[in-house]
């Protein structure tokens, strides 16, 4: 698969209300909670939390459409708490992409001191 997590989260983010329709039906509600090499990680709550067919909604409807509309090979797996469904030690969530803006905040306003800095010892 050529798309980044960051792509993947953000198309999975932009199609969610589309895919929780079905869960919101039923009285649930799907949490995207990170992706990492193709495999999407949501939580299911409400109604859906704990249900015997979590299992077949997060496969045969979340996993299906999140195919069908985003890439034939996405995995999704609904975070339960049980270790083979647990999030790996690395992944990608939205509060990585707040971190990066602000790095890239801080590192403009750290170049923008420096040259202010620079200009100062020019003049003088």
């Amino acid at each position: 698969m050529t798309f980044s997590d960051r792509d993947i989260f953000e198309a999975v983010k932009y199609h969610l209300p589309t895919v929780n329709e079905y869960v919101t039906s039923h009285g649930g509600k799907i949490k995207l909670l990170g992706t990492h090499n193709g495999t999407i990680y949501i939580a299911l709550s409400g109604e859906c939390h704990g249900c015997a067919m979590s299992f077949m909604t997060t496969k045969m409807v979340v996993q299906k459409k999140l195919r069908e509309l985003i890439h034939p090979e996405l995995i999704v797996i609904n975070v339960d708490g049980t270790p083979e469904n647990a999030l790996p030690d690395t992944y990608y969530t939205e509060e990585d992409e707040a971190q990066t803006k602000n790095d890239t905040i801080n590192q403009t306003r750290f170049i923008d001191k420096i040259k202010h800095f620079f200009k100062k010892k020019t003049k003088t």
